[in-house]
């Protein structure tokens, strides 16, 4: 009689094969963007994917001040910080945000999206997100995000 049990090989961190991905955020929506990158920085597309390792792989972001937010959140969503004293709270508008620190808006984004310890904080040390159309990653030759095997 044939055994009933299933083994599954695990891929641990250090056997992982990370590839080098290039995706263009101009005119895309930050919240669909910020989705598709945590995905592959955590190596969820991939068939190997253990939730416990880093399997995913590098992921350059370029274009950054080009990011489109749907209906009026340009003006209206803010961000918050509060300083610790009374009446210390400051908000800044995301308009404001994309035309200061761009990069920081996308990271902020996928960072929400990755697991709240080590693990995340371990993944998004892979991802790069650069202003403009340039990226001192050429050496690494990335592929496009869409162009996967």
């Amino acid at each position: 009689m044939p055994s009933l049990t299933h083994h599954t090989d695990s891929v641990s961190s250090d056997q992982a094969t990370r590839q080098w991905l290039v995706v263009d955020a101009a005119d895309q929506t930050l919240g669909r963007l910020a989705t598709r990158v945590a995905n592959v920085l955590r190596g969820k597309h991939k068939p190997s994917f253990t939730p416990n390792t880093d399997q995913g792989d590098f992921v350059v972001v370029i274009n950054a001040s080009k990011i489109h937010l749907t209906g009026n959140k340009m003006q209206q969503k803010k961000w918050h910080r509060h300083s610790g004293s009374p009446g210390g709270l400051k908000s800044t508008s995301y308009e404001d945000l994309i035309a200061r620190r761009p990069e920081w808006v996308i990271e902020k984004a996928v960072k929400g999206m990755l697991p709240k310890s080590s693990l995340g904080r371990n993944t998004l040390k892979k991802l790069k997100v650069y202003a403009g159309n340039e990226h001192p990653h050429q050496a690494q030759k990335p592929v496009p995000m869409g162009q996967t095997p």
